[in-house]
């Protein structure tokens, strides 16, 4: 991977107290790889207990194009992620997507 082409960003939220996953992590995050000149994820991970969460979500925003904004995936997540720690993981979805845009070109 060129460091020319790419960027990494993160997005954290802290988890809600009462959910299991508050017991082992506090905070959850949001790691993207992302194309710089085509604004396309293409890699993603999620700091979420089970590795099926974290797949899943992955594959929700691998090839997710930021230039149309993150409301369409926002809704995406949920429509389709309907998990206790669902407002944390949208809280970090759209904390890496402001970093993001804190990237000068």
């Amino acid at each position: 991977m060129s460091d020319d082409v790419y960027l990494i960003v993160s997005g954290h939220a802290q988890v809600p107290k009462g959910v299991a996953l508050h017991e082992e992590k506090k905070y959850i995050g949001a790691v993207w790889v992302i194309n710089k000149s085509t604004k396309i994820i293409e890699k993603a991970e999620f700091t979420l207990i089970t590795s099926l969460s974290n797949e899943f979500l992955s594959n929700l925003v691998i090839g997710y194009d930021l230039n149309q904004g993150i409301d369409n995936l926002l809704n995406k997540i949920k429509k389709l992620c309907l998990m206790p720690s669902q407002g944390a993981i949208i809280q970090a979805v759209r904390s890496a997507y402001e970093r993001f845009k804190e990237n000068p070109k």
